[in-house]
């Protein structure tokens, strides 16, 4: 670690890696934005793939759509490479909690922008069905529904997480947010959507833990299956809506964090 140090320090300040890191943030945002706007607009009764597949598919479907999904992904990229490079470089005490952080976020933002990438290139992808083919085959080993119960833990905590941040407004730490009423707008949009991205975590966390405790695959799934139980529920349109609002604003405040982030 030490010998890589110097080299990911060099890698963390290159002016096109931290340029590719905003440009990251953007991209997250938008994907965000997106998916928000299709939770909304299925819960009004409209029809579509409320994840991450269905926004890039969106974006995809515009003119000249693949040329900004490729870019979508070259800015994921990026900022997974400025993530993995402030993992190395964490020092002082706690420094392997703010490594993990760090490194998880990486993974997460490759494999986004990984994903990006397969859908410019026209692969045909359903986030659901690799979410339950993913839990099959995790049920299928020994002690695979502890493992999956684990997991949907791990996710469920990520969530909680999330949603404190909002709530302590901890991500101001790492930003220069201005002092004006541009500045109240970023930290209103930042406790929202924090508490929003956490929420749908959580419960995305929860249907792999029923999944897990019925030892059912089927049982599982990604955002879209998510949205699809809360429209069951009493009054869970309403819940939607409100979760669906949640993500825009995220995504809103993921651009204003590619301005405004502290690199």
């Amino acid at each position: 670690m030490t010998e890589a140090h110097p080299a990911a320090a060099a890698t963390r300040r290159h002016p096109l890696v931290q340029a590719l890191a905003r440009a990251g943030f953007a991209a997250n945002g938008l994907v965000h934005a997106l998916i928000g706007t299709l939770v909304v607009a299925i819960a009004a009764g409209g029809r579509g793939e409320a994840d991450q597949v269905g926004a890039l598919r969106t974006v995809a479907a515009v003119p000249w759509g693949a040329v900004l999904v490729w870019a979508i992904a070259i800015g994921l990229w990026g900022l997974a490479l400025w993530h993995l490079a402030a993992g190395i470089t964490a020092r002082g005490d706690g420094r392997w909690g703010r490594r993990a952080s760090e490194w998880s976020q990486g993974i997460v933002f490759a494999a986004v922008g990984t994903l990006a990438a397969s859908i410019a290139l026209g692969a045909a992808l359903d986030a659901d069905g690799s979410a339950r083919a993913a839990s099959r085959g995790i049920l299928a080993m020994t002690g695979g529904p502890f493992v999956l119960a684990a997991v949907g833990v791990g996710i469920a905590v990520a969530g909680v997480v999330f949603v404190v941040m909002g709530v302590r407004r901890s991500f101001e730490k790492r930003m220069s947010i201005p002092r004006s009423a541009l500045g109240t707008l970023v930290r209103s949009l930042g406790v929202a959507g924090f508490i929003a991205k956490g929420a749908a975590l959580g419960i995305l966390g929860v249907l792999l833990l029923v999944a897990a405790a019925h030892a059912d695959a089927a049982r599982a799934g990604g955002l879209d299956s998510a949205v699809d139980g809360l429209l069951t529920l009493p009054a869970g349109r309403a819940i939607a809506v409100t979760l669906g609002i949640g993500l825009v604003a995220y995504g809103v405040f993921c651009g204003f964090r590619a301005r405004y982030a502290r690199l």
